[in-house]
């Protein structure tokens, strides 16, 4: 069981028909994509996108990224991901998503990313500490 935090963002998307296979289901490789957009949305509730933090020369690059499949995800179904920062370390950070149909309570997915702050010549640098700051805010909208 998955505890998800409170605070978590929370993300629809709907499966388009050029987003699953020939059997129907959502193309594993998608997961990533979707991902990504409930990253995108939950740096937007706290205030600030990636564009921002390109602005101030950081990075964040995915340097791992986990998907565990548990059910089916099926063209035009809603599904709704719930991402959150489980974990800041000096120089990374860790999303965390769920994955579940719209109104439903059954886990469809679950996975993580790891994301390392690299600086502007593109090496890794310690999160910088106003960086952190907007990390670890509370959703603000």
């Amino acid at each position: 069981m998955i505890e998800i935090p409170s605070d978590a963002t929370r993300e629809l998307v709907r499966i388009r028909y050029g987003e699953t296979d020939r059997m129907g289901h959502a193309y594993y490789a998608n997961y990533l994509f979707w991902f990504e957009q409930a990253r995108g949305a939950w740096c937007r509730d706290r205030g600030f996108d990636y564009k921002d933090l390109e602005d101030m020369g950081v990075m964040l690059p995915v340097v791992e990224a986990h998907v565990r499949y548990k059910g089916e995800i099926l063209y035009d179904d809603v599904i709704e991901i719930a991402v959150w920062v489980s974990e800041i370390k000096r120089a990374a950070l860790r999303f965390d998503y769920a994955v579940f149909r719209q109104g439903e309570s059954l886990l469809l997915t679950d996975g993580y990313t790891w994301h390392v702050t690299m600086g502007t010549e593109r090496k890794a640098i310690s999160v910088p500490p106003h960086v952190r700051e907007m990390m670890q805010r509370p959703r603000i909208i």
